[in-house]
């Protein structure tokens, strides 16, 4: 994908908080229509599209879901001219301060995070790490004018520009999970000129840092026959756990527990040694996290497989995601939608 790159600088670039997405959502429309035979919104504003199969009616069909929210913040007060603040999704508030916002108020403000001098803060937090509530966004502007221009519930955004190292690797906010919306336009490309016998369906889901709320209302709208959900999982840093974090640059990893269907799991793994796509196997022993927990439990229970990109410092403004490893997740999936026929789900059996 030769614009893989410029399209996920793009999407990363877009706010679109948990719950309030319609920014980046008005990208991913414009990038999937060319793509897709069909499009439209959920009631909670997820995007759904679809690429029509070619099997006979009424087919199976296969969803695939990448959340589309990100973290950040909304202003839950004005003291003076400094805005206090509270989280959408979670944040690490240590690496906080500093850190260039944007405040989404009667107009978009550029901002950023301060914290008092130690001398300051409560005593008990002058030598401990900075907790929210001791932060504030500066703006620059008099009481009066910030009284005018900010309300509370008024969103902040992360504006940190983002940063290519070399030709692999970039880092930037937002990453999560935006790195799985261009893992999951590669797909669509990749289908693009293939002949596909179940429908497709592409799901740019809302609200996954918060309430799972869209892939559970989507998965029950549109009652997938089997799901796969992109996401992303922690890579490795600099004193991080081998067991517990994944390297970049190496491929997706494919995760294995209880909220994994084992025959999809089997299938992928099977499939990935064939096409020679470098994996790492993720045991998660309970619930994943993502989306998947929410689309496995719809109706009577979807078979769903989730596969995530490893991404560095999760849920900071610097997130780092090698694109090698957004190209392959994208083809691995691609490949999987290409090969399923009318006898698979006759096959699939829930043997681990």
């Amino acid at each position: 994908m030769t614009d893989l790159l410029p399209f996920l600088t793009q999407l990363i670039s877009a706010p679109g908080l948990s719950g309030y997405e319609s920014p980046v959502r008005d990208l991913i429309e414009q990038a999937w229509r060319p793509l897709t035979d069909e499009m439209h919104f959920s009631r909670l504003g997820s995007l759904h599209a679809l690429r029509r199969g070619a099997g006979p009616a009424p087919r199976p069909s296969l969803l695939i879901a990448a959340h589309m929210d990100a973290i950040g913040f909304m202003v839950t007060g004005v003291v003076d001219e400094f805005l206090r603040l509270t989280e959408i999704g979670g944040l690490d508030p240590r690496v906080l301060p500093g850190q260039p916002v944007t405040v989404h108020g009667r107009r978009n403000l550029p901002g950023v995070i301060v914290l008092p001098p130690a001398h300051l803060l409560p005593e008990q937090a002058g030598d401990e790490p900075p907790r929210l509530e001791h932060l504030l966004v500066d703006v620059g502007l008099l009481p009066r004018q910030v009284e005018r221009l900010v309300r509370v519930g008024d969103l902040v955004s992360f504006s940190q520009p983002s940063l290519q190292f070399g030709d692999e690797y970039l880092a930037g906010h937002s990453l999560d999970n935006r790195a799985s919306i261009a893992a999951l336009t590669v797909s669509l490309q990749e289908l693009h000129n293939s002949q596909v016998e179940w429908d497709v369906w592409a799901v740019a889901t809302v609200q996954e840092e918060e309430t799972l709320g869209g892939a559970l209302t989507s998965s029950f709208q549109l009652r997938p026959s089997l799901a796969v959900v992109l996401d992303v999982t922690f890579g490795d840093g600099p004193g991080s756990p081998a067991h517990l974090t994944f390297p970049l640059g190496k491929g997706p990893t494919l995760a294995w527990g209880p909220n994994i269907h084992p025959g999809l799991f089997n299938t992928f793994k099977d499939l990935a040694d064939r096409l020679e796509i470098p994996y790492k196997l993720e045991p998660i022993p309970a619930r994943s996290g993502t989306d998947a927990v929410a689309i496995q439990t719809v109706a009577e229970g979807i078979p769903t497989m989730l596969v995530e990109i490893p991404l560095r410092y999760m849920h900071t403004p610097v997130e780092v995601v090698s694109l090698k490893d957004v190209q392959r997740a994208g083809r691995l999936i691609a490949e999987f939608a290409a090969r399923l026929d009318d006898a698979y789900l006759d096959q699939l059996g829930w043997e681990d």
